[in-house]
């Protein structure tokens, strides 16, 4: 049973996580289009393409320092909400990853710390039809039956995101610009939540498989790839 994720492990993830946001521009502006400017895809592509580019120029380091790099990317390049809000996630996650490896215990506290500082950055609490709404199954997740398997958590870590994110079609806009949709919004996932749930997929090296535009991962099948790409 492996218990940690050691630095170049925690390394490869991220990288994996900052080409899987870029690829998933079109379906991320795609959902945006239904309940907002249309432009989600573009600035998470351009955010995590820069911390990719950040992760490389960084080389190795402790899994807390490249959190930290991967937020910093996305505060600085993002731009608006999205940049404030998952630039949050990141750097949570950085203060509470301390070691020179990623444990479920990191997993539990961080995700726990990045619910709390996204909720109070964006005013926002789960059930707003907000990526807290996928936030908030993930961190219940990670906080769930210790000594697991670290690679079936974060299996179950993105699985839980997805139901979350699925979750948002039947919710009503309370905050930002889609709030003022009303009902129209309904049938439409969060664009903010279907990044979350891919960021958690790339980093868990779970394989969604084909989908369609703007699906959640909950129906997906869960497992480890042998090492993220």
């Amino acid at each position: 049973m492996a218990d940690r994720l050691d630095a170049g492990d925690v390394r490869e993830r991220l990288l994996a996580v900052c080409r899987a946001l870029q690829a998933a521009r079109d379906e991320l502006s795609a959902a945006d289009r239904e309940i907002g400017d249309g432009d989600h895809g573009v600035t998470m592509a351009r955010g995590f393409a820069a911390a990719e580019e950040a992760l490389r120029a960084a080389g190795p380091g402790l899994p807390g320092a490249q959190f930290r790099a991967v937020g910093m990317a996305l505060m600085s390049h993002c731009g608006g909400a999205a940049g404030i809000v998952f630039g949050t996630l990141f750097l949570s996650m950085a203060r509470e990853i301390r070691g020179d490896a990623i444990e479920a215990g990191d997993l539990c506290r961080g995700l726990r710390a990045a619910l709390e500082a996204v909720a109070r950055r964006g005013g926002a609490k789960p059930g707003d039809k907000t990526m807290l709404d996928a936030l908030a199954p993930a961190a219940e997740a990670a906080c769930g039956e210790p000594r697991k398997d670290i690679r079936r958590l974060l299996a179950e870590i993105a699985a839980a995101a997805g139901r979350g994110a699925e979750a948002t079609r039947e919710m009503l806009p309370r905050t930002g610009k889609a709030k003022t949709l009303g009902e129209r919004a309904l049938g439409h996932p969060d664009p903010g939540a279907l990044s979350l749930t891919r960021i958690f997929e790339a980093f868990a090296g779970v394989d969604a498989g084909p989908r369609k535009q703007g699906a959640s991962a909950a129906g997906a099948t869960t497992g480890d790839r042998e090492a993220p790409r």
